[in-house]
């Protein structure tokens, strides 16, 4: 009989432990998927300088409410802006200042707080009055990746350039070394892409100067990267 209660108290606490003890915790909340900038498109010369903005709306796939923070700025790093907004819907006009260029570019974030990766960041231009030239635009990073790193050698650096004119004949200035302000080593490139050679375990920087046929130039941010 004593056998019989011990086994069936042993029975119980067992049950109890597996019953209380749950099961696995809620799966983690996911970010939205990025977006794709539909307006203005890549390097467009806006003739209005009240213009809607807009992109593609993104999906979360835990059904969470989506909204939007667009940014805009004069500048491709998107350091000096000019305006900010958050939206619930995949559009808004903003008026900017007429003859200036710009850079934008949209981040998705769901109602938890977590935020898509940003989009790309594209360039737009908003016309002047009596302006019949535009500088070109500042020079998009394409390789390698900022901050990245590298292997010792040669290795190639590569950007694009581009003006509301697509007429228009651009060359560069290179500007690198090890300095965060790099010395001009390379003018009239006159292709996107210049190689150059590093060493192991050293910092370098890089920026690209953009002149168009009629001498008109932007000034580039400073990009940099790390040699293993």
């Amino acid at each position: 009989m004593k056998k019989i209660i011990k086994t069936g108290a042993i029975f119980t606490v067992l049950f109890f432990v597996f019953a209380c003890g749950g099961g696995d915790g809620p799966a983690p909340n996911s970010a939205p998927t990025t977006t794709q900038l539909v307006y203005p498109s890549v390097d467009l010369l806006c003739i209005d300088n009240t213009i809607e903005f807009s992109w593609n709306a993104a999906t979360d796939p835990d059904g969470d409410s989506v909204r939007y923070k667009i940014s805009i700025a004069s500048d491709r790093a998107l350091t000096n802006l000019v305006e900010q907004r958050t939206v619930t819907s995949t559009s808004v006009t903003i008026t900017l200042n007429k003859g200036v260029a710009h850079y934008w570019n949209v981040i998705p974030i769901d109602s938890e707080g977590n935020e898509a990766a940003p989009t790309t960041t594209q360039a737009f231009y908003t016309s002047g009055e009596g302006v019949s030239n535009y500088a070109p635009f500042s020079a998009a990073l394409v390789s390698p990746d900022f901050d990245g790193d590298v292997d010792a050698g040669t290795v190639s650096l590569n950007w694009i350039g581009g003006d509301t004119n697509t007429d228009d004949v651009l060359t560069y200035e290179l500007y690198f070394g090890e300095d965060t302000d790099p010395p001009l080593v390379a003018s009239d490139l006159s292709s996107a892409n210049s190689d150059v050679n590093v060493v192991s375990g050293k910092t370098y920087y890089w920026k690209i100067n953009t002149s168009d046929g009629s001498g008109a130039k932007t000034i580039g941010q400073v990009w940099k990267f790390n040699v293993n």
